[in-house]
């Protein structure tokens, strides 16, 4: 076992402010408010950008050993911390905002070369996770809790108090959004932090990190531990760590909330999704074409929200050859961007691959697209006549890829939503009121859209699945986010003894 190697040098500002290549710093971990090389012997791996395939950075796993020095600092961390009147907490956020937007093309820059979103959509994304920031920043006036004169002289009021130390296991595809899905409502509920970004992508935390130290959160309340799975099980196993935020694949969102919830800590596990969109012979042609293609194309469909199966209820071919004629405007590499790794895109195409072996059309075929060489490049890809037995009908793909299945009414549609094991997202393209309302009510999923192909709920409604898309209560974000975190304390209280009494005096 080597020694801990604690630097308090910071990793500073990514100096990338264009597509051009560009290589950072080396990813470690955050361990008291110091970044230190792992306790263990663990495997170095390289951060590629995906646009290049080349190495833009590396990563040192930790382990265990790891694990159990964050914990144990963030348990010390967390005694102070939860001292801190709740608004001088929320202040902390207050300036994380600030130094988020005055960073915010940095930010911006630093997704896009790690993750491979194109700078706009990468954006979007750091603009997102203020948003998520700015929701930490209204909840000292949404925790103040009730009281309530229950009885004469006999008062009942809830308070909210923080677990301790809690834990973030956060996936590849949003690296600075999902993170802040998690620490704005646990930071402010009074607990301190431990998180696991994806090995991935491990910079753009690196950066948050920083910031919110230069926004003054004290040393330890936020640690980050670099790593695989077994920081994961790690995380799992830790009696200090008493609750766990997870996003990812269904199966180990599902292998997390079983092996948390054995060892008696609060779980949420968001996992995979099937998403559908139901489109009618009623639905506005331009607004349903654009709509469709950003959703099944946005961040090269490697989002939990992206369309992924297009249901069409009647004749609807004038939507579905809008559908492929707007898609196949897209310039790669200028509004789309690479997947995240050549096994990613060996996994997409694939798919493709195999629907077309059974009888599927490709419309539209973007398994030779390509902008730069070395990029993990998959361009829009339409797949038609695909049928519920097909892979491309019933699994993930997580790519660029629409597959088109043709159904004779809306009964039949909703049959097929609602036989996939997902429940993530679902939305309806009509526009009818009544077909609105019967999808609404009728899907299973958690996040609907009428005419929105991406219904992401924005604060302060939570984001969250059903089904295999979901494991654990409520919703990540949002005032579910809060309650996750945190633990109501009932308090029953008596003053004066009343002349008059019942059966509670």
């Amino acid at each position: 076992m080597t020694a801990v190697s604690p630097s308090s040098t910071l990793v500073g500002p990514f100096s990338g402010r264009s597509d051009d290549f560009v290589t950072y710093a080396t990813a470690r971990n955050w361990i008291g408010g110091l970044w230190c090389d792992p306790k263990s012997n663990k495997s170095i791996h390289d951060v590629l950008n995906p646009r290049f395939g080349k190495a833009i950075a590396q990563v040192k796993h930790g382990g265990t050993d790891d694990v159990d020095s964050a914990a144990n600092t963030a348990a010390k961390a967390a005694l102070e911390w939860s001292r801190w009147p709740i608004r001088d907490r929320a202040h902390v956020l207050y300036r994380l905002r600030e130094l988020m937007l005055k960073n915010i093309d940095e930010l911006s820059w630093l997704v896009s070369h790690e993750n491979g979103k194109v700078f706009a959509e990468a954006k979007a994304e750091v603009e997102k996770g203020i948003e998520c920031v700015e929701f930490g920043c209204s909840l000292p006036n949404l925790a103040a809790g009730n009281h309530l004169e229950v009885s004469r002289g006999v008062a009942c009021e809830v308070a909210y108090a923080p677990l301790g130390v809690v834990a973030g296991v956060t996936p590849f595809n949003f690296p600075i959004m999902v993170p802040l899905w998690m620490l704005p409502q646990a930071l402010v509920g009074g607990n301190a932090f431990v998180l696991k970004p994806s090995e991935r992508v491990p910079l753009s935390t690196m950066r948050l990190a920083e910031l919110l130290k230069d926004a003054g959160l004290p040393a330890g309340v936020l640690n980050i531990v670099q790593g695989g799975k077994e920081v994961v099980e790690a995380l799992c196993d830790h009696p200090l760590v008493k609750a766990i935020g997870f996003v990812g694949s269904t199966k180990v969102a599902k292998a997390v909330y079983g092996r948390a919830s054995m060892h008696g800590k609060r779980a949420l596990c968001l996992g995979g999704a099937k998403n559908h969109l139901i489109v009618v012979p009623d639905a506005d042609l331009e607004m349903t074409a654009e709509n469709v293609v950003a959703s099944f194309t946005g961040c090269a469909g490697q989002r939990c929200m992206a369309a992924s199966v297009l249901l069409a209820v009647g004749d609807v071919d004038h939507i579905l050859k809008a559908v492929r004629d707007r898609a196949a405007k897209i310039q790669i590499g200028k509004d789309l961007g690479p997947v995240t790794s050549q096994a990613a895109r060996d996994r997409i195409t694939g798919f493709i691959d195999a629907a077309e072996k059974q009888g599927a059309r490709i419309v539209l075929d973007g398994r030779k697209s390509s902008a730069t060489s070395g990029g993990f490049w998959v361009g829009p890809t339409i797949v038609d006549g695909v049928t519920p037995d097909m892979p491309v009908a019933r699994e993930e793909i997580f790519g660029p890829v629409l597959s088109v299945m043709r159904v004779p009414n809306l009964d039949k549609a909703l049959e097929i939503e609602n036989s996939n094991p997902y429940g993530n997202a679902s939305s309806v393209y009509t526009s009818s009121g009544d077909i609105a309302r019967r999808v609404m009510a009728h899907v299973e999923a958690g996040m609907c859209g009428v005419n929105i192909g991406v219904p992401v709920p924005r604060e302060p409604f939570g984001f969250g699945g059903w089904n295999d898309s979901c494991f654990g209560a409520g919703n990540i974000t949002g005032w579910d986010g809060y309650r996750f975190w945190t633990r109501q304390r009932k308090i029953t209280s008596k003053w004066a003894l009343q002349r008059d009494q019942n059966w509670m005096s």
